[in-house]
């Protein structure tokens, strides 16, 4: 008891009639750039993480070089 090949066609052409052919193809455009910026969106923040975790890297090297500082000064402390 699915949605057979007519009603399809029926609601299609009831869309038509109230919305007009150059609305549809307007609202069908906008849709299609919203998709593809989203999807350039989504590409952008992949190619900005790999930088971040690199930059994450060097703050864990630096972080580890400091804390060798700190360990040589209770060294010497002691």
């Amino acid at each position: 008891m699915g949605i057979s090949i007519w009603q399809l066609v029926i609601i299609l052409l009831i869309i038509v009639l109230l919305f007009g052919s150059k609305k549809i193809r307007s609202l069908g455009g906008d849709l299609g750039s919203a998709l593809r910026g989203f999807k350039k969106e989504m590409g952008d923040d992949e190619k900005k993480e790999e930088p971040a975790s690199k930059v994450q890297h060097k703050e864990d090297a630096d972080f580890s070089k400091q804390s060798e500082a700190e360990k040589q000064e209770q060294d010497k402390r002691d």
